[in-house]
């Protein structure tokens, strides 16, 4: 079973207007790189977050682990996102925090109402140790204790990251990671994300409108436009081949 599917998915912002995505289906397996490649208004963001269960679903169905998002609800809705981790374009941040405080947002997911206040006000030390571990394992764990404003936007971006890794995901969907980053730090951001899905195992979905870093890092390309797959190919030295059922 692969651990994301996605079957003829239909997503509308109302039910007269035209489909923002169009009988979208592919799967992903544990472990795998996928990049959903296509330019701004193509329905990458609309697709992750659908993923994610933030938007409705119109037709069509998502299975992550084999359990359908479109009929989850309430805690059982809550429990999925634990373990699916989103970063997205503008890195959803609080400037004010700690860099520390920003990265343990990530376990609000694992922690009660009542645990979350107190880390605010008292963070424990092995709260600050697992912080400090997720950001070494982005290359900033110097930035620990800065405010969050005072430091580079490729380092919200790592900030950003190692929030997710404190989710411990199972599929981590990178919305546009790379949009406002100059060439170098673009490939930083990359390399980082996809070392990172190959130490931990888990399956990484990044879209992207830069067609080189696509076919570089990753082992699939899918590309959509219009709400609508125009291609599923693996990337292979001197070409592409397109993605069948069964390879």
């Amino acid at each position: 079973m692969p651990l994301l599917s996605i079957e003829d998915l239909v997503v509308r912002r109302s039910r007269s207007t035209t489909p923002v995505l169009n009988g979208v289906s592919f799967s992903v397996d544990r472990g795998e790189k996928v990049a959903i490649l296509g330019p701004s208004g193509a329905g990458k963001t609309t697709l992750f977050r659908t993923i994610g269960g933030f938007v409705p679903i119109s037709q069509g169905r998502i299975t992550v682990e084999g359990t359908s998002v479109g009929e989850l609800r309430g805690r059982s809705l809550r429990r999925l996102r634990r373990h699916v981790a989103l970063v997205f374009q503008s890195h959803d941040l609080v400037d004010r925090l700690r860099v520390y405080e920003n990265v343990m947002a990530g376990a609000l997911g694992r922690w009660s109402s009542w645990h979350a206040l107190r880390f605010l006000f008292w963070p424990r030390a092995e709260e600050i140790e697992e912080a400090r571990r997720a950001l070494e394992r982005v290359g900033i764990a110097r930035k620990l204790r800065e405010k969050t404003s005072e430091i580079s936007g490729g380092e919200h971006q790592r900030v950003a990251i190692a929030r997710a890794l404190v989710q411990q995901p199972m599929l981590l969907l990178a919305d546009e990671p790379i949009a406002s980053l100059d060439p170098d730090l673009s490939h930083q951001i990359l390399a980082l994300v996809c070392r990172l899905a190959e130490e931990n195992g888990f399956a990484l979905l990044c879209s992207l409108h830069q067609q080189p870093f696509a076919y570089e890092y990753f082992d699939r390309v899918i590309r959509i436009d219009d709400g609508v797959i125009q291609s599923d190919e693996a990337p292979l030295r001197g070409g592409m081949h397109s993605v069948q059922a069964g390879d």
